[in-house]
């Protein structure tokens, strides 16, 4: 049996926050506004990952409430999440994300995102599939004051 999750994520960018995406530190002036390290394209892949098993989403088991969660790793959340899934007796099959930002150019990042996500959730690098976009200049992710992530996984019973 197989199911599938939708995830979504979006952050404010201000100055004075380190920029991490897809568990990858990338040089920039502004970072994503967020409780635990903002890292959009993380939150996106956990509630996917969630949504396929219909266990809530990440504010359920990670609230921002809670200051044990305070500037975390967002991979710690994906792991997490993976867990859930498998204590519920399905694992994850593939997972393909897209993120939506002007700025920066996050394409050279990519390859270590995908190797940091497949590792994480225990895939080959074949099955993790991270995208970058532009919104072509409109809304927030076009005029630089924020950034959003989508991702889908494909779940399947162990």
């Amino acid at each position: 049996m197989y199911r599938i999750g939708h995830g979504f994520d979006a952050h404010q960018l201000v100055e004075g926050r380190p920029f991490i995406l897809g568990g990858v530190h990338i040089p920039y002036a502004r970072g994503p506004l967020g409780h635990a390290d903002g890292d959009v394209l993380a939150h996106a892949i956990s509630d996917a990952i969630l949504g396929a098993c219909a266990l809530g989403d990440l504010g359920t088991h990670f609230p921002e409430s809670n200051e044990r969660w305070k500037d975390a790793d967002s991979f710690v959340f994906i792991a997490a999440c993976a867990q859930m899934t498998r204590d519920v007796g399905y694992e994850v099959g593939n997972v393909d994300a897209t993120v939506v930002l002007q700025n920066p150019k996050v394409a050279p990042y990519i390859p270590r995102m995908r190797e940091r996500i497949a590792h994480t959730l225990g895939l080959s690098l074949d099955v993790v599939s991270v995208k970058a976009k532009t919104s072509e200049g409109m809304g927030y992710t076009g005029d630089g004051s924020g950034i959003a992530a989508y991702a889908v996984a494909m779940m399947r019973r162990r």
